[in-house]
């Protein structure tokens, strides 16, 4: 989505704008934001592709780093439901809490793994 988010961005007024019919509300936040949004959406998308890399490694600094976006994206959801009064994104919630918890266990049975090899 953020490969999309930004295609959109730097090709704007193409063919491919009615795609931003199925959010318009980040369009227009997008748009307020300028050329900054397009380097968000690059660095957010490159931050979920290492974490994705090293989940798929199974290597601590992946677990790390996608427990640490999960808890950015709760937080995030936290604001908007307080902030904007936006209670849909509420759910993101549980999910995310219940994906973090996954990896914090999993992250535990990693270690005990390792702690029996030695």
């Amino acid at each position: 989505m953020c490969f999309l988010t930004v295609v959109l961005l730097v090709f704007s007024g193409t063919n491919l704008d009615w795609l931003w019919s199925l959010n318009p509300e980040a369009r227009v936040a997008f748009r307020s934001l300028g050329n900054w949004s397009i380097v968000l959406m690059s660095f957010v998308g490159s931050g979920c592709a290492l974490a994705a890399i090293g989940l798929c490694r199974g290597t601590v600094w992946g677990i790390r780093l996608g427990m640490a976006i999960l808890l950015i994206n709760l937080i995030g959801d936290l604001v908007n439901a307080v902030t904007r009064r936006d209670y849909r994104s509420l759910i993101g919630l549980p999910i995310a809490g219940a994906m973090i918890f996954y990896l914090a266990c999993s992250a535990g049975r990693r270690k005990t793994r390792q702690e029996r090899r030695q």
